[in-house]
């Protein structure tokens, strides 16, 4: 499998377009070549004139930590070409950065789902572009969460930096896709661009979506693997909640607990409530204590959430209702549990964080509701996805 990248630096006739163009790059550390060489040095290298470049959320270098962390503007010191953050003073490129550069090259690596915020940076990116006439281009990559859809679809009034467009939770889209579906949807009049992989196979195994000969590197700090990049569309949730995410564990959005709950009961009870949704993966009891963020100190028991190994399914696993069913279960368990976290969440204010995360109320009210059925949630989720399944349809391209 090659990606974007690799086919622009291969193929001669692919960089023709880009002669005697000023060249911008939107990147993150894990953009880089099969050799792990980072696109903005193989770019500088095959001739191309970088004469800007954009990093988006945790920045170019990737050494933010946390949401509402923002970075600075700086020189790169190798290229010593200005480097301009889109998550800092401002989201969307303004006229003086956009005024660096004639096409902008976008590498980033994503995990494949709505929040994630690299695909609403790449939207606000193809806005400016068609404001400023300038030419977008994506050098695609490989959606590690596969072809898939789950979730809740984004609610009018509800869009936001982790809510781009009336999208589900988990899309089943690569970056080059969604990019066509942006321009499609929002009728941009934009020069738009893919530069497509070659060989990339999403529905196949083992990878189902990943190619597993393919070095995986963090595109965030808290991404660091495989099986956190297919269990993020579920427990990407646990940030709007007080349990732990694992954040300050070496296994980050792989994990859930607190000091307060007895995870083997809320094992038991996920299972006796809804057992198909604990499908495609191996769920094991653990402990840990965070050194950083949630209950920093404490000793906390939940649960490892395995997309990984023999028990993975990839056409089973819905990480979206496992998640859903730990929050349902520890409601059943513990009808007084302070479950849902007050706070400001990515520059969203007055609407709560678990709400903001899933482009509405809906999923926090089936949690809420004593009396709702697992068919409930279904009920209101097997629609969209089924919408979703159809709408993307003309945006694929593998």
């Amino acid at each position: 499998m090659k990606t974007g990248l690799d086919r622009l630096l291969a193929d001669p006739a692919l960089r023709k377009p880009l002669e005697g163009k000023r060249v911008a790059l939107l990147a993150h550390p894990a953009s880089v070549t099969a050799d792990l060489t980072h696109s903005l040095d193989a770019l500088v290298a095959a001739g191309l004139n970088v004469t800007a470049a954009f990093g988006p959320q945790h920045g170019l270098r990737g050494d933010k930590q946390d949401n509402m962390v923002e970075s600075p503007d700086f020189t790169d010191p190798v290229h010593g070409v200005p480097i301009f953050s889109l998550y800092g003073e401002v989201r969307r490129p303004t006229g003086q950065s956009m005024g660096t550069f004639d096409v902008i090259l976008v590498d980033l690596q994503d995990l494949g789902c709505r929040i994630y915020t690299f695909i609403t940076t790449l939207l606000y990116v193809l806005e400016s572009a068609a404001q400023h006439g300038k030419e977008v281009w994506v050098l695609d990559r490989p959606n590690p969460a596969g072809r898939p859809v789950e979730g809740l679809t984004l609610r009018p009034g509800w869009e936001s930096f982790v809510g781009a467009g009336p999208m589900p939770m988990r899309h089943g889209m690569t970056l080059g896709e969604l990019g066509r579906w942006f321009v499609a949807a929002g009728k941009l009049d934009v020069g738009y661009r893919v530069i497509e992989m070659e060989g990339y196979a999403p529905d196949a195994g083992p990878g189902y979506g990943w190619p597993p000969e393919r070095v995986w590197i963090n595109p965030s700090p808290n991404a660091p693997n495989m099986s956190m990049a297919r269990d993020y569309a579920g427990t990407v949730m646990l940030e709007g909640t007080t349990l732990s995410e694992g954040r300050g564990t070496t296994r980050p959005l792989e994990i859930f607990g607190a000091p307060d709950i007895d995870a083997r009961a809320v094992l038991q009870e996920m299972h006796k409530y809804a057992p198909d949704w604990m499908r495609g993966c191996a769920l094991r009891e653990i402990w840990f204590e965070p050194t950083f963020h949630k209950h920093v100190g404490q000793l906390c028991n939940g649960v490892h959430i395995h997309a990984e190994g023999p028990a993975y399914d990839h056409h089973a696993f819905r990480p979206w209702r496992l998640q859903a069913l730990a929050f349902k279960a520890i409601r059943r368990l513990y009808p007084d549990y302070s479950l849902w976290r007050d706070f400001p969440y990515e520059y969203e204010f007055g609407k709560l964080a678990i709400d903001v995360i899933n482009g509405g109320p809906a999923l926090r009210e089936w949690v809420d509701d004593m009396g709702a059925e697992a068919g409930d949630l279904d009920a209101i989720t097997l629609p969209d996805e089924q919408a979703w399944e159809e709408e993307r349809r003309e945006s694929l391209l593998y």
